[in-house]
């Protein structure tokens, strides 16, 4: 009886997310989520259709798992999501990776996995040119915005207190809300990662408008979130990311979305090396 007992607690205590592959081998589909407005790392195009640097590598890691799976392909079933809803997401099975620049952390690994790392940005503020402000330290007395609940906010909060930075933190639930809060005046800076700054900029021609300020206050090292508890899974999407950065094919994925920017940073194209995991 004891055994009974401690086997059908086991089977009950047994993740639903380990059960991924077999769940999209039966339904011929992979349900990839991510987030709009992100770009150049995950927005829309003129046709509604998911395109970006994330967008791109997500697709790697479903032709990888078709293979594994021995399909010819797989259909691929997009979802919207939100920064504050996106872990919830995955955690629920609404989506079986996340595509966009979620920031690997140690606290979020609690309740999602991780693949390989995507990309390392930092975080930055976003000023206007005419604005005095050149250093994080300029920003005293100052009003900041930033997104609520991630890890942006919390590195910003922290580098505040750590610099004796007196400023206002003010939270918003958007790039879009904060960088409009920045164009009226009311925000003396916005701050966020700093390839995503730079591409809301270029995408709305505020060239000549904002400025970012010299310094980065924090490392964010994204990559694509899928269930916890589910090795099989983060095995096969972590070999089709292997498999790109391998192959030199990731140059290509980055050209078309970053090349604008200039070629990848050191600390990026020692990120693809190292991660270049050999079968």
């Amino acid at each position: 009886m004891r055994t009974l007992v401690f086997l059908l607690a086991t089977l009950l205590a047994w993740p639903a997310a380990a059960q991924t592959l077999e769940k999209i081998r039966k339904s011929g589909t992979i349900t990839l989520g991510f987030i709009d407005g992100a770009a150049p790392f995950s927005s829309v195009d003129e046709n509604g259709a998911p395109q970006g640097y994330s967008i791109d590598l997500c697709r790697a890691a479903a032709d990888a798992i078709a293979v594994q799976l021995k399909r010819a392909s797989l259909r691929t079933r997009w979802v919207k999501l939100t920064i504050q809803n996106r872990i919830d997401a995955v955690r629920r099975g609404q989506v079986d990776l996340e595509c966009s620049t979620t920031t690997w952390t140690l606290a979020r690994q609690r309740l999602v996995d991780f693949s390989l790392v995507t990309f390392v940005d930092g975080g930055s503020i976003l000023a206007k040119i005419d604005g005095a402000a050149s250093r994080i330290n300029d920003l005293s007395g100052k009003r900041i915005a930033v997104i609520q609940a991630t890890t942006t906010e919390r590195a910003l909060r922290a580098t505040l207190s750590r610099v004796l930075v007196n400023a206002d933190v003010v939270t918003v639930k958007a790039r879009d809300e904060g960088l409009e809060l920045l164009r009226q005046g009311q925000v003396d800076g916005f701050a966020a990662d700093r390839t995503t700054l730079i591409g809301v900029v270029a995408k709305g021609g505020g060239g000549d408008i904002y400025k970012l300020l010299d310094e980065d206050f924090s490392i964010e090292q994204y990559a694509l979130m899928l269930p916890r508890g589910d090795p099989d899974f983060r095995l096969a999407v972590n070999r089709g990311l292997a498999q790109l950065y391998r192959s030199g094919d990731i140059r290509r994925v980055y050209d078309r979305w970053l090349g604008p920017l200039g070629p990848p940073s050191l600390l990026l194209s020692a990120t693809y090396f190292i991660q270049a995991l050999s079968e």
